[in-house]
């Protein structure tokens, strides 16, 4: 099982990252990144990223496969997650992508492109 713990919902992935979840975890099941305000103290972060890290361990429990938690977000809060999940032997991927830009005039048009998952 994939684990995907951030802003982007796996129903909104292109085919190529799907094919690839799926290939090397089974099922992708989708954990909302919670929302965090930029004035948010480390104090807050931690503990947040301690119960959501708490909540990936019960979700993976009974998970028989090879599994992992995608965790794409706000850094501190990512950070936080990683460490504490990989303390618990959970394996933890970030997305990577390509970057195509296009610039019209004054417009600049960015498209990301996914590669490949790679492990924290």
């Amino acid at each position: 099982m994939l684990l995907n713990l951030s802003n982007h919902p796996s129903s909104t992935w292109l085919s190529d990252q799907i094919n690839d979840a799926q290939l090397a975890f089974g099922e992708i099941l989708d954990l909302p990144f919670p929302p965090i305000e930029p004035n948010a103290d480390t104090d807050f972060i931690v503990d947040l990223a301690q119960k959501y890290a708490a909540a990936c361990i019960e979700k993976l429990k009974s998970d028989k496969g090879d599994s992992a938690v995608h965790v794409m977000g706000e850094m501190v809060f990512t950070f936080h997650v990683v460490n504490i999940l990989k303390k618990s032997k959970i394996r933890c991927v970030a997305s990577t992508t390509r970057r195509i830009t296009s610039e019209t005039g004054n417009n600049k048009l960015s498209q990301f492109d996914f590669v490949r998952f790679r492990d924290y």
